[in-house]
Parts: C-alpha cells; sequence; structure tokens
C-alpha cells in the first residue's frame, strides 16, 4: 500500500447556471478554477440547452435545491470565495442574497442578464431583486448593458463607466468593476470603482478581433474568485484576471459552428509548455554548434528564440543567454537556455506573432550579398525592411523598430515568409530572420541555409 499525498488547494464556490455547450456558466467557472491553482465547487441554478450559436432553452431549479447545494459546500469545505452567475429568477436572486449575507468570505457577483449571442438569461422581476444581492457582495462585474439595467448610466466611455460604477456603490457592493468589451473602441477598457467612488482604475487591452467571447464574463468573474480565494487584494485579483481574460479571448477555442468560446486553460497549457519549448531551443542550439554554422553567424552573435504557445510577453520566449558566437574552433552558446534571454530576435517573433500566431521560433543570421544570394537559390520567400523607411513617429527602441518591421513584413500576406531582411542602418548589423512554426522546420531552413552558403 502507497502512502498517501494531498495536494491542498484553495476552494471557490460557483453559484450559476449550467452551459451544455461548455463555454460559459458553470462549465467555463470550474475548468477557469482549475486553471489558477483553486478547487472549484458549484451550486447550478439552471440547466440551459446552448451551444456556440445561442441558447435553445432554460430550466431553473427550485430554490430549495439552490439553497441545499450552497448550504452542501458551505458547510463543509473551507471556501476562500464566491461568484455568482445566471440566478435565473427572482427566488434564486432572492435565496442566494440571503445565503451571502452568511458568508465569511468574498462573493463577486456577475449579474448575468444576457448571452454574448444576444439572448435573455433574467426575467425582468429578478433584475430588480439584485439590489440586496449586490449588498453583500465585494465586487460587481457586469457589462456596459447590464451596467444600464442596474444603474440606468448608459455606458460609452470611461467616465460614463465610472459613473455608473460610482451609482453601483450606493447600493452596497464593495466595487464595481465596469467591464468594458461591449463598448465599441480599438480598446478594451474596464473601469474598476472603489470605495466611495474616489478610487478608479481602468485596466486596458487591445481589442481582439473575433466575436468568440463565449463565456468570457463568467471567465472573468471566476478567475477574479479564484485569485480572491488564492490570497489576492482586489485591485491584484482584477489585474490579474482581465490579462487572463485577453490571452483566453485571443487564443479561443476554435468548436462548434458558432464563433467558440474562450480558452479558459490557457495560462495553465502555456505554463506547461515552458520545459518543451526550452528543450527544443536547446535542441536547435546543439544541431547548429554540430554543424559548425559559422557562416550564419552575425558580427553581433547569433540567437534561437522559442515561444510557448501563448506567449504574450519576452518573458515567455527561451533562448541563449547570451547568444551563439564565433570561436576559433566553431561556434558556441555563451550560456544556457533561459526565458526572457533574448530581446531583439524574441521582440521580432512576438510582433510577428500578431500576424501569424502560429509562428513560435525564430533564429537572426547575418546578411550579405552571398546571404541575398542564397535566399534566392532556395527559393524561398522573402521579406524585407529598410530601417531608412521607418517613418519619424516609430520610436528608435528596438521594440518599436521591431514592431513596424513586422508590419512590412508581414501584414497583407496570406502565409508568412520564411526569411525576413532587415537591411540595418548606421550601427545595426543588417541581418536574416528565419521563422518557423515549429524547432524542427526552423533546423532544416537554418541547416538549408547553412548548405547553400558553402556551395
Amino acid at each position: 500500500m502507497r502512502t498517501p499525498a494531498p495536494d491542498t488547494r484553495p476552494v471557490a464556490l460557483t453559484i450559476a447556471g449550467s452551459d451544455s455547450g461548455g463555454g460559459a456558466g458553470i462549465q467555463a467557472d470550474l475548468a477557469t478554477m482549475t486553471a489558477h491553482g483553486v478547487f472549484g465547487t458549484s451550486a447550478i441554478t439552471a440547466v440551459t440547452a446552448q451551444h456556440t450559436r445561442g441558447v435553445e432553452s432554460s430550466y431553473a431549479l427550485p430554490r430549495e435545491e439552490v439553497a441545499a447545494q450552497i448550504d452542501a459546500v458551505t458547510d463543509d469545505l473551507a471556501v476562500g470565495a464566491a461568484k455568482t452567475g445566471m440566478l435565473a429568477t427572482t427566488e434564486i436572486v432572492e435565496t442566494v442574497a440571503e445565503r451571502a449575507a452568511d458568508f465569511p468570505f468574498p462573493l463577486v457577483v456577475d449579474p448575468v442578464m444576457v448571452a454574448t449571442s444576444g439572448d435573455r438569461l433574467l426575467e425582468p422581476e429578478a433584475e430588480r431583486a439584485y439590489e440586496d444581492l449586490l449588498a453583500e457582495a465585494a465586487v460587481a462585474t457586469p457589462n456596459a448593458d447590464e451596467a444600464e439595467v442596474l444603474t440606468g448610466v448608459e455606458v460609452v466611455d470611461r467616465d460614463s463607466a465610472r459613473e455608473a460604477g460610482e451609482e453601483l456603490l450606493t447600493v452596497g457592493v464593495d466595487a464595481a468593476l465596469i467591464k468594458g468589451g461591449h463598448v465599441p473602441g480599438e480598446t478594451v477598457r474596464d473601469v474598476l470603482v472603489t470605495g466611495d467612488g474616489t478610487t478608479t482604475t481602468t485596466y486596458e487591452h487591445p481589442r481582439i478581433g473575433t466575436e468568440a467571447t463565449h463565456g468570457s464574463g463568467c471567465a472573468l468573474a471566476a478567475a477574479i474568485a479564484a485569485r480572491l480565494a488564492r490570497g489576492d487584494g482586489l485591485e491584484a485579483a482584477v489585474d490579474g484576471a482581465t490579462d487572463f481574460l485577453a490571452r483566453a479571448v485571443r487564443y479561443h477555442y476554435d468548436v462548434g459552428e458558432g464563433p467558440g468560446a474562450v480558452n479558459h486553460a490557457v495560462e495553465l497549457r502555456n505554463r506547461a509548455a515552458r520545459e518543451p519549448t526550452a528543450e527544443e531551443v536547446e535542441a536547435v542550439v546543439e544541431h547548429l554548434v554540430e554543424a559548425d554554422a559559422t557562416a550564419l553567424v552575425p558580427e553581433v552573435g547569433m540567437n534561437v528564440v522559442g515561444a510557448t504557445p501563448y506567449a504574450e510577453t519576452v518573458a515567455e520566449t527561451a533562448a541563449v543567454e547570451g547568444r551563439i558566437t564565433r570561436t576559433l574552433s566553431g561556434i558556441e552558446p555563451n550560456r544556457g537556455v533561459r526565458f526572457g534571454a533574448s530581446s531583439h530576435v524574441a521582440r521580432f517573433l512576438l510582433s510577428a506573432r500578431e500576424f501569424a500566431p502560429e509562428l513560435r521560433f525564430a533564429a537572426n543570421c547575418r546578411f550579405a550579398p552571398d546571404v541575398e544570394d542564397a535566399l534566392e537559390d532556395l527559393g524561398w520567400t522573402v521579406a524585407e525592411y529598410d530601417r531608412a523607411d521607418q517613418p519619424a513617429d516609430v520610436s528608435e527602441t528596438e521594440g518599436q523598430t521591431m514592431g513596424w518591421g513586422a508590419r512590412q513584413a508581414f501584414a497583407d500576406r496570406e502565409e508568412p515568409p520564411v526569411a525576413v531582411v532587415d537591411r540595418g542602418d548606421v550601427g545595426k548589423e543588417p541581418m536574416t530572420k528565419l521563422i518557423a512554426h515549429d524547432a524542427e522546420t526552423l533546423a532544416e531552413r537554418l541547416r538549408s541555409l547553412a548548405g547553400a552558403l558553402e556551395e
């Protein structure tokens, strides 16, 4: 008999409806809580026949059954935070408010009234019953439409979002996060109003060009609750949850005949891919050293960079610390592979992923007339940018240049190029960057280019 090794986790509770399509409701909440390292529990309020295209039907459970579920969970487990979602009826809203009055843990109220698809999920009488429930909440998370229903304030910008948040505070909620996903614009702004309305924090993210936002409100509220259960303060919980949601929407699940659903496991899978990504970079580097690819190494040194599948920052890219440089006996990496080790190539790869998110690996090689001839002989698709053409309003920092350069190389292309040529500038060595979806393809392209240079 083996000795057990139990895993202790914070506990969170979701009180919401079931989504048979799996993208929202209880299913989304539990998946999000698990992804945040929290043990999720539930009290189901309603059962919906739902998918990525909309809601076919909905059946609310008796209030007694909802209360029994809440009591069963809270009587046995040490709940650290809870959140509400679809509550369906006036009686259920009132029941949850009664139980919430005795909660010794913070409550996140997501006043689910309308599905992303536009379907109404709450009867009109229940909308008016929310005041008592909001009075028990640590934070409410209405979108612009729900905020208008609750406060009468039409949310169209940051100022009106703050006004709606201040109005919500008057009913007793400790804080209000007015979500900006339904407000038009290139930037999504979520406005957190706390205290007496004098403290306002805005969380901004570039809008993602997709309609696959099914379950986004559920995931955000569940992420906040999970982080509160872990012990985060409110501002830190909201900050982390909004970042999580932005990534979950960009790398959404392509499921169903509708737009799809947010990727609740995106951060969990991204973290799990760190070690394999570093190992793949190491394998490419070893290949270069064994092949003595000296002809590829520029004067400033060479690097191989690998991004995790859902990478958004340099810290999520693995590369050789100190680059790969020439030696008397060939080439060698100066140190090992670690995350955040590359600056130039990593920023270029991240900029390229804005246009082709499937790209994960890149390497910089030297550029000269012989390299240009080799690229032509190989018949690869080659893009380029010339720093001399860089607009004056683009910052001279490498990060800004890489973003501008990627736009020149990748915009208006159906398929990404194999190589991107940077012709350099004063104090900037010309460079060839090879890119690929996977490490094996990158290694093959590096080998091909090195071989072409030797011919």
